[in-house]
């Protein structure tokens, strides 16, 4: 007998639907000022053919209770830049980003997309899990994990820098301004 919310990734088209409808809901435009505060918010949107084009290239990480998304976190490779045009934006940000005395871009790393807790499951874990499931699967192959949050997120960057995420860089686009964070798997040794 299942105990419990498990983290795993994506596998059927039902939880991509979840994982678009849960998106929506917590999208910026759709919350007044007091949620977006207190709960906060997501900024990119996300339909249901775009996450199945992003699925083909990497499969999202969510955390389920039965049959319900209790939470998800989108895995974004570079390689999904050509499925996604605000990653492909977001890249081009980081064109001029040195981290570490090289590039950024030059870097092995990929994006969490977006991060979402659905509002049943907030304050039980379910962020935390969402990211030990990325670490578990990509430490291996990556160096890093990164994300920028919109500094008007204060719960989020707040939850971030919890998890063991830490800014490198802000810059402000059409859209917000952002604080890019990322979380070191691997020490360098000089």
């Amino acid at each position: 007998m299942q105990q419990g919310p498990i983290a795993t990734v994506v596998t059927t088209v039902e939880e991509l639907r979840q994982i678009a409808a849960l998106s929506e809901s917590n999208h910026s435009q759709q919350l007044s000022p007091e949620e977006k505060s207190k709960e906060g918010f997501v900024t990119w949107s996300y339909n249901l053919d775009i996450l199945l084009q992003l699925h083909a290239i990497a499969p999202a990480v969510i955390v389920k209770d039965g049959d319900t998304v209790a939470g998800y976190a989108l895995v974004l490779t570079k390689a999904g830049a050509g499925a996604y045009l605000p990653l492909q934006s977001m890249l081009d940000n980081f064109n001029h980003v040195v981290y570490k005395g090289r590039p950024l871009n030059s870097h092995n790393y990929y994006v969490m997309g977006q991060v979402c807790v659905h509002p049943a499951y907030r304050g039980k874990g379910v962020f935390a899990q969402l990211y030990e499931h990325h670490k578990t699967l990509y430490a291996g192959e990556y160096d890093f994990l990164l994300t920028e949050i919109s500094t008007f997120n204060q719960r989020s960057l707040r939850a971030h820098e919890k998890v063991g995420f830490r800014p490198i860089h802000t810059y402000t686009d059409d859209m917000s301004t952002w604080s890019v964070v990322v979380w070191e798997w691997h020490e360098e040794t000089v």
